[in-house]
């Protein structure tokens, strides 16, 4: 087999795993970093530090701190994600893909006081970058269209829209919560508090008609 061969198929295909391994550690390294320090403390430099790197390799793959946060926000965004998809798999039924949204978002290893802190952190960046913004927009709107996917057939189209805007608002509001007052609740007592509201909400329905 031809050098060629591995120089431009082999080589460059084994850089590139490389280089995505590195840009995930890094922006692993700056979520890490937005927890402990918060938005005005993280800098290139922490980061850095935390990754075993140098600013220069930080500033190779990212052009700036604002870039770097915005891929901090997107790793962190993708293991929510993927713990809401991975008990999704196993609902059944209308309630247990509710079930399986509200917990998801309350993950043992996630609902931690330093991780609220770097969600309320990039959130409050939000209003003046419109990355960040896209972002959060793109997270309501996946967690909409997951709660209507457990509401359809439990209740009215607009009742649905009325609960899933509900429980957005209680989750986004109880992670605000344990991020400004760490201790303040449990994983349980967040999703008794979304559980709650849901069965409140169910229980006032208009009954569904066929076709609704």
């Amino acid at each position: 087999m031809s050098t060629w061969f591995f120089d431009t198929w082999i080589y460059p295909v084994k850089l590139k795993r490389l280089s995505d391994i590195r840009r995930k550690e890094l922006r692993q390294a700056a979520f890490a970093v937005l927890q402990r320090e918060g938005i005005a403390g993280a800098t290139l430099e922490k980061v850095a530090a935390h990754a075993g790197a140098s600013k220069g390799i930080v500033l190779h793959y990212f052009r700036n701190k604002q870039e770097l946060f915005e891929h901090a926000m997107r790793e962190a965004n993708t293991v929510l994600r993927d713990a809401v998809i991975a008990r999704l798999r196993w609902a059944r039924t209308p309630m247990e893909r509710l079930d399986a949204v509200v917990e998801g978002n309350f993950e043992p290893h996630l609902f931690q006081p330093p991780l609220c802190h770097a969600w309320l952190s990039l959130c409050a960046e939000v209003p003046r970058d419109e990355k960040l913004a896209r972002i959060q927009r793109v997270i309501h709107a996946r967690m909409r269209s997951n709660l209507l996917s457990g509401l359809r057939g439990l209740a009215s189209p607009s009742e649905a829209e009325d609960i899933a805007l509900g429980v957005t608002a209680l989750i986004d509001g109880l992670w605000l919560r344990l991020a400004l007052r760490p201790g303040s609740m449990s994983r349980e007592q967040a999703i008794r508090q979304v559980k709650g509201h849901v069965t409140a909400r169910l229980a006032m329905r208009e009954p569904v008609t066929a076709g609704a």
